[in-house]
C-alpha cells in the first residue's frame, strides 16, 4: 500500500528522525510513504481568520496532490496534521473558502475536499492494525512504562480532526500496548504543553510542561511519547521539575520492530 505522505518542515531539520523511523517502520509493516514533490509548509498554525486563503493554498495543493494520485494524504506531525486536516474540511464544506482558493489556485479540476488525511498512528491502528502489528514486534519494549503526551492539536477540535476521544483517547496507549510496553494513564496527558509560546513566555511554558512532568511521574511513567516536534523540545527544555525522558511516537516503534541497533 502507497500513501501520499506530506513530512513538514520540521521533519527535515530538527525533528529528522520522527521522518525517518516513520519511513523504515512503514516499510517493515508493508506500506509506503511516498514523499509529495515541491509541497511547502502548512504555516504550523491554522488561521482562524474567515477570509484568510493565502496560508491555507499550500494545504489545498498538498491535498490536490493526494487526490490527483488517488491516495490517502499521511501526516506525522501533530501540527501539521492539525493545519492540513482543518483546511480539509473547509474545502469540504465552507464554500466561499472553496470557491477563492480554486480561484487562486487555477486547478485543471477544482479541489472540495476529497482527499482523506489520515495521522500516522491511524494507519497503525484501522489500515494495519495493532494486533498485526504486535505480531510483527522483534524486540518487546516488555517492562517499560510509559506515558502518552498527545498534547492539544491532534484531539481538537474533536468534531473536525476526529482522532479519537478528546476527553479519554486511547490510540497511543493501545499502541504502547501493542509494542509490549506498559501504558500510563495520566491526567495531563491531552493538556497543552505551552510550545507555541516557549519563547516569549518561558514561565507560564515551564509551569505547564511542569505540569505535565509531575502528573506523568506521579502516576508512575518512567517515560513519554509524542508525534509533536515542537511538544517534544518543549517537554525537554522548559520546566525544572520532575523530567523523564520524551521520544517520538516512531523511535520506539522502529525499536520494537527491531530496526534500530545498538
Amino acid at each position: 500500500m502507497v500513501y501520499s505522505y506530506y513530512p513538514g518542515c520540521t521533519l527535515k531539520n530538527k525533528a529528522q528522525d520522527l521522518d525517518r523511523y516513520a519511513r523504515m517502520s512503514a516499510e517493515a509493516l508493508g506500506f509506503t510513504l511516498e514523499e509529495i514533490e515541491e509541497w511547502q509548509c502548512c504555516g504550523a498554525v491554522y488561521p482562524q481568520a474567515s477570509d484568510e486563503i493565502a496560508t491555507k493554498l499550500s494545504a489545498v495543493r498538498a491535498l490536490n496532490d493526494a487526490k490527483e494520485k488517488g491516495r490517502d494524504l499521511v501526516t506525522l506531525c501533530s501540527a501539521c496534521h492539525h493545519v492540513i486536516k482543518r483546511v480539509n474540511d473547509d474545502m469540504q464544506n465552507v464554500e466561499d473558502i472553496r470557491t477563492r482558493a480554486n480561484n487562486y489556485l487555477k486547478l485543471d479540476t477544482p479541489y472540495e475536499g476529497e482527499t482523506k488525511v489520515l495521522h500516522f498512528l491511524e494507519v497503525l491502528r484501522d489500515h494495519v492494525g495493532f494486533d498485526t502489528l504486535k505480531e510483527k514486534v522483534a524486540s518487546p519494549l516488555t517492562g517499560r512504562k510509559i506515558g502518552a503526551y498527545y498534547g492539544c492539536m491532534l484531539l481538537r477540535p474533536s468534531g473536525v480532526m476526529a482522532f479519537d476521544d478528546p476527553e479519554n483517547p486511547t490510540i497511543i496507549e493501545d499502541f504502547i500496548r501493542a509494542l509490549g510496553a506498559e501504558p500510563v494513564v495520566y491526567p495531563y496527558r491531552n493538556e497543552c504543553c505551552g510550545g507555541y509560546i516557549s519563547l516569549k513566555e518561558k514561565a507560564l511554558a515551564g509551569s505547564l510542561v511542569d505540569h505535565v512532568m509531575e502528573s506523568a511521574v506521579d502516576k508512575g511513567a518512567e517515560e513519554l511519547i509524542t508525534a509533536c516536534p515542537l511538544c517534544l523540545y518543549n517537554l525537554k527544555n522548559s520546566g525544572g521539575a520532575k523530567k523523564v525522558p520524551v521520544h517520538y511516537i516512531t523511535e520506539l516503534l522502529a525499536e520494537a520492530l527491531g530496526l534500530i541497533k545498538e
